[in-house]
């Protein structure tokens, strides 16, 4: 994924950083469509010339942004995939993941979920093949594995369980991050779910366990 320019690569990684935070936040509080480039580089202190020179238009500058969700997704989930242990104990640790990455960035789960619902097919397609087709590949290798170990039943589809799993990992990062997914999550599970993490994690592990586990 290269949506910005050379040019923009040979900044200095602090004014990098600070242009796709900035743009972050900006997209984040006012969504996709309403977000302005012109505000977006006042906050940014660089004009509006050199931000077009950076990221050649406005969708160029979201989707690098939301590159960098992309790139620490691949990398965590290569991280969890080269541990040497069981499937469940990789799966204890990809929500341990979303736990601390939705809360660490909620801003980037925002705009994923502010862009993939309001009508923008083709920015939701791009962040769709790009972001879900890391996690479905890692998801189904882990699960391909775990069958061939035994672990959990040689009639599990693979590709079926894996888009299950993200389901289930794609609702608690909402959850985590905005606001109408963390009252949902308060309503069907108990006001003070977002104050026990362990207990969300091994009940979310527990569910995964009984749907997957030979019989």
């Amino acid at each position: 994924m290269n949506y910005c320019t050379p040019l923009f690569k040979r900044l200095a990684e602090e004014k990098r950083e600070r242009i796709l935070n900035v743009a972050a936040d900006e997209f984040a509080s006012l969504g996709y469509q309403t977000a302005n480039i012109n505000i977006i580089a006042k906050k940014c202190n660089v004009s509006v010339g050199s931000l077009y020179k950076y990221f050649e238009t406005k969708e160029n500058l979201f989707l690098s942004v939301c590159s960098l969700a992309v790139e620490a997704l691949k990398s965590a989930l290569e991280e969890v995939e080269q541990e040497d242990c069981g499937f469940f104990d990789k799966i204890r640790m990809l929500i341990a993941i979303v736990q601390k990455h939705s809360r660490k960035h909620p801003g980037v789960i925002q705009l994923y979920n502010e862009v993939t619902t309001q009508g923008n097919r083709e920015l939701a397609s791009k962040l769709s093949y790009e972001m879900e087709s890391i996690s479905a590949r890692h998801y189904a290798k882990l699960i391909k594995a775990a069958k061939a170990s035994g672990e959990i039943s040689i009639d599990i589809d693979a590709h079926m369980a894996a888009f299950c799993i993200d389901n289930m990992f794609m609702s608690l990062q909402f959850s985590y991050a905005t606001e109408y997914y963390r009252e949902r999550m308060r309503i069907y599970v108990s006001e003070d779910i977002f104050e026990d993490d362990e207990r969300v994690m091994e009940k979310s592990l527990e569910f995964i366990r009984r749907a997957l586990e030979p019989r």
